[in-house]
């Protein structure tokens, strides 16, 4: 358990302190914060055990024949987490294990492979569920889509989507025991943001990696510009999990839980409300009702909502109500106008001659603005986009869309929002440039 002879007084503080003033609510979870903690250092949780906290968080468990790694960590922080481990201890890179194939989660292998050849080790192996090769390949045949995705919900214009990963050297199907150095470590797979995510179990240090099936927010089970997530299957998973005694639960953003009581608090909660969500509605599908019904209806519990570590400051409720009705119900949303559409420019004109002009469009879109409340800034949205559509080159309808999709950005606490929002504001200045 060589922690490179650091004082364990020295990696015990910032992280730490900070998820106890999160958890009793001393400390409050600004939007996207406890997703990018990239800051703080590397901090020892327990004997053989730290956590990296970055982009996305990194374990390391040390071993007698190297150390493992939980996660690696984004691209741009590889170089940062390799010097942080390297200040903990030397022991080289045996295992990397990806929770799953998201792109800030995969990238920090290679700085160790690097080093293991510069040094005559053995390279590490890398582990994980076996849908992940299929998701690589996915990722390089939707390579654009991608970088245009992730540039709006991130708001960054400039993101490039990788076409080189990392695959895996060893693969399992449902759960698989590794033996690393005498240390025993258990993989399950569970459908949930993903469909290759693992969650990782060492019961001899009560120690729990559950990837991004915790992320101190809301579940990630409904992004609107992602692929497929499965949220009965991820309550599922993390009833299973809170069933463990783990007295240690590292996740794969936000900060580590601390205390059996409050790992299995923060588990079953996060089931709790993926539960209520996926079961309200497909009650609603089994009525026959539409999407646009359901959407309207359903709601997560208050008392959830209340936690510290399920506000909707990333994904939000609503989205995973259209995630449960893709999922069951495909893509016809119930409304017999949207099977075989007219173009949205087509109907924005129709609209616009029928209301007098697009600018009568865009000035009620701006006096639904001015009530501001979020009845008034949805109707908003509508009609300075059918403005927007039916008067493209009118820098006078843009000017008003700019304005209703900032103040809606303004309004939303989750990032998925406010980056859709945000993008298409720009979009609308710069028309008016």
């Amino acid at each position: 358990m060589d922690a490179g002879g650091a004082d364990p007084e020295d990696l015990v503080g910032k992280t730490q302190d900070y998820a106890d003033q999160l958890w009793r609510g001393i400390a409050e979870i600004g939007s996207g914060h406890q997703l990018i903690f990239a800051d703080g250092g590397l901090e020892q949780f327990a004997d053989g055990v730290a956590f990296i906290p970055s982009f996305a968080n990194v374990s390391v468990l040390t071993t007698h024949a190297g150390i493992v790694m939980v996660d690696t960590g984004s691209a741009p922080f590889a170089a940062k987490i390799h010097e942080q481990v390297r200040e903990w201890t030397p022991a080289r890179l045996h295992t990397a294990i990806y929770s799953h194939g998201h792109i800030d989660h995969v990238f920090g292998v290679g700085v160790f492979e690097a080093e293991a050849q510069e040094k005559g080790y053995q390279p590490p192996q890398v582990v994980a569920h076996e849908a992940m090769p299929a998701r690589f390949d996915r990722y390089k045949l939707t390579n654009g889509y991608n970088a245009i995705i992730n540039q709006r919900q991130f708001q960054t214009p400039g993101l490039k989507w990788p076409m080189n990963y990392r695959y895996p050297d060893v693969t399992y199907r449902s759960a698989l025991t590794l033996n690393v150095g005498g240390l025993e470590i258990e993989l399950h797979h569970a459908r949930g943001e993903t469909d290759d995510h693992t969650w990782t179990w060492i019961p001899s240090r009560k120690t729990l990696c559950t990837g991004d099936l915790f992320i101190w927010a809301a579940p990630n089970a409904g992004n609107p510009q992602k692929v497929q997530r499965y949220p009965a299957e991820w309550a599922r998973a993390c009833r299973e999990m809170a069933a463990l005694g783990a007295e240690l639960l590292l996740p794969g953003h936000g900060v580590p839980v601390v205390g059996a009581d409050r790992v299995r608090t923060a588990l079953l909660d996060t089931a709790e409300m993926l539960q209520s969500l996926h079961d309200q509605t497909v009650a609603m599908m089994n009525e026959g009702a539409r999407l646009d019904d359901i959407i309207h209806t359903v709601r997560a519990p208050q008392h959830l909502l209340d936690r510290p570590y399920l506000r909707p400051v990333y994904d939000e409720p609503e989205f995973v109500v259209r995630n449960v009705w893709r999922l069951y119900g495909g893509w016809y949303d119930g409304n017999p106008s949207t099977l075989k559409p007219a173009r949205d420019a087509e109907l924005a004109t129709e609209l616009a001659q029928l209301a007098g002009g697009a600018g009568k469009l865009a000035d009620r879109a701006a006096a639904l603005l001015a009530a501001g409340d979020d009845a008034a800034l949805r109707l908003a949205g509508h009609l300075a986009e059918l403005a927007a559509l039916a008067a493209p080159d009118d820098a006078a309808v843009h000017q008003v869309r700019a304005a209703v999709f900032g103040k809606r950005s303004e309004a939303e606490a989750s990032t998925m929002a406010k980056g859709v929002f945000a993008w298409a504001a720009s979009e609308s200045r710069q028309v008016n440039r």
